[in-house]
């Protein structure tokens, strides 16, 4: 699990970022602030954490796509007084007692606590076991270009605002929340068998039903079209029966 974390400071670090995330900071106030950045057509770009330290805002994100978010945060600033740079800041986490400084992941209480600073790691904690228990999703697995934060559980996972105002990609999860009924999303799935991940899951009937992605303990989390979704669907060698979310 390599991440970076990136330093935003300036006047209008705050304001910048409220217009461009899919979260609230005034969430802030209370720890750990978990959002997305979307395309203008409200598809996945990125998800991270947010937290206040030390006068400045720090943003952890997947190592793989710091190097993007930096690129497109740079863009959007235009002149504004913000500054975004790199920092040599290592994540920590663990579900045992935390440690001073450690603050709770907001996305669900068994995913235990993060912790800014020097070192690097964890505590020995299964955190895929956690994720597929709770149907959440991993940056660069479960969560990719294609995908719609709302079909991803982000409501469930405290991601995402609705009441924030406007940022990017917000007209098209407004009306994904309000104005339609998802026909796709992640669900939690039984898994009797082996598959690869990524396999892709079939109705008995030979009909496409979706994707499986990570798997634990004989359950997995699937990207599932709800209208075909039901007992007996396959993957590979494994049937797959859905459990939901």
């Amino acid at each position: 699990m390599a991440r970076r974390i990136l330093k935003i400071t300036g006047s209008e670090s705050e304001s910048f970022l409220q217009g461009l995330v899919t979260n609230d900071l005034k969430r802030l106030d209370q720890g750990l602030v978990y959002a997305a950045l979307l395309t203008p057509q409200g598809k996945y770009l990125a998800d991270f954490f947010l937290l206040r330290h030390a006068g400045a805002i720090l943003l952890d994100v997947d190592a793989g796509l710091a190097p993007m978010l930096l690129q497109r945060l740079s863009l959007y600033k235009l002149r504004a007084d913000v500054q975004i740079a790199e920092t040599d800041m290592a994540l920590r986490r663990g579900t045992g007692p935390a440690p001073q400084g450690a603050l709770p992941d907001p996305r669900h209480p068994d995913l235990g606590w993060r912790l800014y600073g020097a070192e690097a790691g964890d505590d020995g904690t299964d955190f895929e076991r956690i994720r597929v228990a709770h149907c959440i999703p991993e940056t660069g697995i479960e969560l990719t270009p294609e995908t719609f934060i709302l079909e991803a559980g982000f409501e469930r996972l405290g991601g995402v605002d609705f009441r924030k105002g406007c940022y990017v990609g917000q007209e098209v999860t407004a009306r994904m929340k309000h104005k339609t009924e998802l026909k796709k999303g992640l669900a939690l799935v039984a898994v009797h068998g082996e598959a690869p991940v990524g396999a892709a899951i079939t109705t008995e009937g030979g009909k496409s039903a979706g994707t499986l992605y990570t798997q634990s303990g004989g359950r997995g989390i699937a990207y599932l079209r709800h209208d075909r979704a039901g007992p007996g669907m396959s993957a590979g060698a494994a049937r797959v029966d859905p459990l939901g979310c």
